[in-house]
């Protein structure tokens, strides 16, 4: 006699069967689509997750950001230009509001109205020298991350550009895996992570290890350790690095935070800004010294780390890519993961994606 298989009590969510290589964000927080510097009166053309969005600047400096999409011919209007506040396609010449209205189109008839059509508008926040933007069709509930450091005068910034052909995942399992620093070699910041606890809430992982730092930003010479790898030397420091949902943020010791700020394109490329932070405060003396002497040490110093950091960049984004390649290749292969870090942030990505109701439609296709 055939036994009867019980129904489950509970229906396993969508998201629980997806693999954590194919799920969407959570478009309900602050991505940074872009520098400051790179958002001008000439449209600029970002994409995050899927949704190509036009970053401009109008007569009086203020940035905005439209669909990337003219209505008329459904052609990218950062390909256009802006005439006053007005964003200009450059096919036919028609322009749009920055609430996304159609504002004019130069060969209209005396006796015509404007086209009833509506581009959307996105809600965009220029802080801390980035463009943060909310992919949501919500009202924002939540304010960007920030960036504390970028005006403290205390503090020396480096910003590498990450451009990976692969899932952001792969990218946030690399920043919370301390243990890949074999990778590295001469450019290592640190040497024997071990981890010893983790804290978990519902938006974050606090991954905390202890290490040995190549740094110790405690004389004013002692910044060139930064330039002469001959001058480092080991010295155990607590190196936290913590998943803030969706972005990453990192300490070593006292000298050094680093953040990742994301901007996932698509299933298989991320971009991403790694802002890496050279700490002054040890050095009491210079904080007596007049505003704009220290302002023109920080503006003098930006960039101090950037060998450093591109070639951490490089090294990673190899790895990085090459992973994806090998899911692509063959999906149904486990990994051996030993760092409960990354199976936690695993986690906590899918449980972001359930909680905000979408699903990649793409993955969704899948299950």
């Amino acid at each position: 006699m055939l036994q009867k298989i019980p129904e489950p009590t509970s229906p396993i969510s969508p998201v629980r069967q997806i693999s954590v290589r194919k799920l969407g964000i959570n478009p309900n927080y602050w991505y940074v689509v872009a520098r400051s510097s790179e958002v001008t009166s000439q449209p600029l053309g970002v994409t995050i997750w899927h949704q190509a969005i036009a970053l401009y600047r109008d007569s009086t400096g203020k940035v905005h950001a439209l669909e990337d999409r003219c209505p008329h011919r459904q052609v990218k209007l950062s390909h256009g230009q802006v005439i006053g506040d007005e964003l200009e396609c450059a096919y036919h010449g028609w322009r749009f509001h920055s609430s996304g209205e159609c504002a004019a189109v130069p060969y209209l008839a005396a006796n015509q109205k404007l086209p009833n059509c509506q581009i959307r508008r996105y809600p965009v926040k220029e802080q801390d020298g980035f463009i943060w933007l909310f992919p949501s069709d919500v009202e924002p509930s939540v304010e960007p991350m920030g960036l504390p450091e970028w005006e403290h005068l205390n503090y020396i910034a480096t910003v590498s550009v990450i451009n990976t052909q692969a899932h952001y995942s792969y990218l946030i399992e690399n920043l919370m895996d301390m243990y890949h620093g074999h990778l590295h070699q001469d450019l290592q910041a640190w040497a024997e992570a071990s981890l010893q606890n983790i804290d978990e809430d519902e938006n974050s992982v606090n991954a905390h290890y202890t290490a040995q730092s190549y740094y110790k930003i405690d004389k004013i010479w002692s910044i060139s350790q930064l330039f002469f790898p001959a001058l480092r030397r080991l010295h155990s420091e607590p190196l936290d690095v913590s998943y803030v949902y969706p972005h990453w943020v990192s300490t070593l010791g006292k000298d050094f935070k680093i953040y990742c700020l994301l901007c996932p394109v698509h299933e298989t490329q991320t971009k991403a800004y790694l802002i890496h932070f050279t700490s002054l405060n040890a050095f009491w003396r210079l904080h007596k010294l007049p505003i704009w002497f220290r302002r023109f040490i920080k503006d003098s110093l930006f960039g101090a780390a950037q060998k450093l950091l591109d070639g951490l960049v490089i090294q990673d984004v190899k790895m990085i890519e090459e992973e994806q390649q090998a899911y692509l290749q063959n999906p149904e292969i486990r990994n051996y993961e030993l760092n409960r870090a990354l199976v936690i942030v695993q986690k906590l990505m899918k449980n972001q994606v359930e909680k905000s109701g979408l699903l990649v439609s793409k993955a969704a296709e899948d299950v």
